[in-house]
């Protein structure tokens, strides 16, 4: 009774586990796929935002604002603004009209004339009127902030720039390019080495020696990836400055280097407890037959392990494509596509979140989620390019 009441217990704790962290990962990719799609169908805000920098007394359309630390929003649908404030003279005053049905942010607001004031328009979006005072620290500024339009996912995904602090240009294109071709490259690199090096190790070598190689190859699994990245920085990067001659080595060729090395303790750890799987009477059945003990492991064993094997190579180009410190040290992390990128700096996509999202905020913000979604769209689809390869093997 007691071994049956826990055998439940078990059973339903399991359960619970499973389907808690079923739901976890379900709102985190809901939550990361909601804030990726707001860009695209959403203003930053619902109308114009002002911010007062040194200015402890501000009145707005007649209402007042005292030591304001945060944003005035204004209604959506506001055509004119009266600001003013105390000065040393008396009151400064500023008019200014926004014409709603301008597309060009640089020319949805007009300032009514005086001399007394300087207006700049540092970046898209965003006005900054500014007071002149004795020295520059002691100016009284106001930032009108203008909200940002739904961006296209067109221009997201084919643009060429990425300049999302000056311009609010968000291109990703080049950086989509850089991500295939870093991993495209240290999978044509990585996979056939781990795969041959597996079936050594399977097929060939002793099962002491294999069992020490296993054990080496099976730690350098687990080495964090910028130990990877330092690496490749001190001996990759000028291995490859110095061979091609060239003014610096963070290049394409270094990222898919380390890469490489990066993918093949994943592969091969799983490939090779896949083949070593595969059932003694298949390799006998085989050398019975006639064949050579290499036919045998290359036209026998291996297409028998496939299942495994193409388990490890997923596994590889998922890291491969999600990679992000190592990348980050060796890449030059230059968001460009230029016609022989090889030997030229790239970025990824894992690159520019993680060197962007500790000071991004805004439209920003929610571009750099967009990021994560479409990298997870092409992890996705390379993996069920594999898998439909695997089925179409297996049906052949």
């Amino acid at each position: 009774m007691n071994r049956k009441f826990i055998d439940v217990s078990f059973k339903h704790l399991f359960s619970a586990v499973a389907l808690f962290s079923v739901l976890a990962l379900g709102a985190i990719l809901l939550f990361v796929f909601i804030q990726g799609s707001l860009p695209f169908f959403t203003s930053t805000a619902q109308g114009i935002r002002l911010v007062p920098q040194r200015i402890d007394e501000l009145t707005v359309n007649g209402e007042q604002y005292l030591n304001h630390a945060t944003f005035i929003h204004l209604p959506k649908g506001t055509d004119r603004i009266t600001l003013s404030f105390p000065a040393a003279h008396g009151s400064e005053t500023l008019e200014i009209t926004i014409n709603t049905s301008e597309k060009n942010p640089e020319k949805i607001l007009s300032f009514s004339e005086n001399e007394q004031i300087k207006i700049t328009y540092p970046e898209a979006y965003v006005y900054t009127v500014s007071w002149p005072a004795a020295i520059a620290a002691l100016e009284k500024r106001i930032h009108i902030i203008l909200p940002e339009p739904p961006y296209s996912f067109w221009n997201f995904v084919s643009k060429m720039h990425w300049r999302p602090s000056t311009l609010k240009v968000y291109g990703i294109f080049p950086m989509i390019a850089g991500t295939l071709l870093a991993s495209l490259g240290a999978i044509l690199l990585g996979v056939p080495i781990a795969l041959l090096c597996a079936l050594f190790m399977a097929e060939f070598l002793p099962d002491k020696l294999a069992a020490l190689v296993r054990s080496g190859i099976e730690l350098l699994a687990g080495i964090p990836s910028v130990v990877y990245g330092f690496f490749g920085l001190m001996v990759i990067v000028p291995a490859v400055k110095n061979t091609f001659n060239i003014p610096s080595g963070n290049t394409l060729l270094s990222a898919i280097l380390v890469l490489a090395i990066m993918i093949l303790p994943t592969i091969i750890t799983i490939a090779e407890t896949s083949l070593r799987a595969v059932p003694r009477s298949v390799r006998e059945a085989s050398l019975a037959l006639g064949a050579s003990k290499m036919q045998t492991a290359w036209r026998v064993v291996l297409p028998h392990a496939n299942s495994g094997v193409i388990a490890g190579v997923i596994l590889g180009i998922s890291r491969a494509v999600g990679e992000t410190m190592a990348v980050i040290l060796v890449a030059g992390n230059s968001p460009q596509l230029l016609a022989n990128p090889l030997l030229k700096s790239i970025r990824t996509l894992t690159s520019t979140i993680a060197m962007e999202m500790g000071y991004a905020s805004g439209r920003h913000s929610e571009m750099l989620f967009s990021i994560g979604v479409v990298l997870f769209s092409i992890i996705l689809i390379l993996n069920s390019m594999i898998m439909l390869f695997r089925r179409r093997m297996e049906q052949a």
